[in-house]
This record gives C-alpha cells, structure tokens and sequence, in this order.
C-alpha cells in the first residue's frame, strides 16, 4: 500500500511579474545594498537575483528607463591624480558617475557603443 500526503495551506512558490523583478534588481547597489542585504528583504535567495539579472540582461531589459547621455562640464584641472590607462597621455578622460556609485572613466573620442557598453558592466557588476 501506498502513503500520499497531502499539503494544505498557502502555495510556497511566488510568481514575480518583470516589472517586480525589474524593482528588486534596481535595489542592489542603492545606498551600498549587496544582494545579499536585497535578497534577505524581499524573503527571496541570491541566486534568484542572479538568475532574475541574467534573464533580464539575454532579454537585453535595463532597470529603468533607457541609457542616455546627460550634459557635462569639464573642469580646469582633474579632480585627482589618477591616470585613465584607455586614455592617451595628451587627452583628458571622461568621468561618468552612475547611480550605484561606481566610476566609468574613458577618452573622451571613445565610439559610443564601447562607452554604453562600459557603463552596462559597472552598473551590472
């Protein structure tokens, strides 16, 4: 003879929408948050962000609105000493802070793909 059990109560398993997932992903980073710290809020593992990220970066889905290039000033003198290795000795880098508070610096001749592509993987990093 064979024994069946049977669960009741609430179903375990959720169903998040893009827009949810897309929220959630949006929190690492923010005011220092790991993916640890944003996975522990939401009751969720860190390997769903990581699976969520990967999905939505095949589907080429960005948090938020689309990349887009805002108005810059350009200082008399570099805010500091450091040195941008992709850039020629005789050319002044470009610094673009993102929101997560990583720096992308790059000459500022650089195409326009490679610099998006470089801000995606400082944001996504």
């Amino acid at each position: 003879m064979m024994r069946q059990e049977i669960l009741t109560g609430m179903e375990r398993r959720r169903r998040w929408s893009t827009e949810e997932k897309l929220q959630i992903l949006s929190e690492v980073g923010v005011e220092g948050a790991t993916v640890s710290d944003v996975a522990r809020r939401h009751a969720i593992t860190r390997q769903h962000l990581y699976q969520w990220r990967r999905e939505m970066r095949d589907k080429r889905m960005v948090p938020g609105e689309e990349a887009q290039f805002l108005p810059l000033e350009l200082a008399a003198t570099p805010p500091h000493s450091g040195t941008c290795r992709a850039c020629p000795a005789n050319d002044r880098p470009v610094e673009i802070g993102l929101r997560n508070g990583r720096m992308v610096r790059a000459a500022a001749d650089l195409p326009e793909n490679l610099l998006m592509r470089a801000i995606r993987i400082a944001e996504s990093a």
